[in-house]
């Protein structure tokens, strides 16, 4: 296949997410990872794309238009907030043992990693979000400074996100991502709608600790975006209603398993 073959290929595999994983390129260009590398090289040079951790993404993808409903798709906040609730509670008190007093951390919008927010007062964290929910929850703590991205705000997740091309985050980096899932599966954590998936993508592209917080339904055949594959997460938070089947399932994909009683 000719280099400009290639190239064509690697710009639609980044629809419609604005964001593909090195591990999906090699599949669909059945090219070696050098040869892949050099011509994402040359997209980067030409200012088409930028390599990531875990793939590469558009520099431009287009904005969405004027006239669109703003709207999600997947289960509305306040009706996903009561659903498994005492998993998600005992899931959020063990993912908040993990931060360390003072640190910086993110925390991605979804009903399981609010239940963090108790749990951190005290600890003096700054923490960089995008969900109103979160923010609502840590401003009663004195010390624990809060940071929010630009963007457009989705009323039925309480959300604040962005375009795929469009760089929203603060000039951040922390030690620790904490973030959700619709589902959980062989192709890795998934998101039922490509907006959340490109903010995900910025979120994990600042992180040097991607922490996963699901409880045990999410674990299902499901279809979805994906957002990335287990070998980018580090560690999975989830409840004692997890399968023996699927709990030896993630041991062997690579994650540290954290089992919340």
């Amino acid at each position: 296949m000719h280099a400009t073959e290639r190239e064509n290929l690697i710009l639609e595999a980044t629809q419609p997410s604005g964001f593909v994983r090195y591990r999906d390129l090699e599949a669909r260009l059945k090219a070696s990872p050098a040869t892949i590398r050099r011509d994402l090289t040359r997209l980067e040079e030409r200012g088409l794309l930028k390599r990531v951790h875990g793939g590469a993404k558009l520099t431009n993808a287009p904005a969405p238009l004027a006239d669109t409903i703003l709207s999600l798709s997947g289960t509305p906040f306040d009706l996903s907030v009561t659903q498994n609730l005492v998993a998600k509670q005992a899931i959020g008190r063990i993912a908040a043992t993990l931060c360390e007093p003072g640190e910086g951390i993110m925390i991605d919008g979804g009903t399981t990693t609010l239940q963090m927010c108790p749990h951190l007062a005290g600890l003096e964290c700054q923490v960089l979000t995008n969900s109103l929910h979160i923010v609502n929850a840590l401003l009663a703590q004195a010390g624990t400074r809060v940071l929010v991205p630009s963007g457009t705000i989705f009323r039925e997740q309480n959300i604040i996100l962005a375009p795929s091309g469009e760089d929203s985050m603060p000039r951040y980096h922390a030690p620790k991502l904490f973030m959700g899932a619709a589902a959980v599966g062989p192709q890795g954590v998934m998101q039922q709608d490509v907006i959340l998936v490109a903010a995900e993508r910025r979120l994990i592209d600042r992180a040097e600790q991607v922490i996963l917080l699901v409880d045990s339904s999410k674990f299902q055949a499901s279809s979805g975006a994906i957002v990335c594959g287990l070998d980018e997460v580090d560690i999975i938070v989830t409840d004692s209603g997890l399968d023996k089947d699927k709990w030896i399932w993630i041991e062997e994909n690579g994650p540290k398993l954290m089992i919340a009683q």
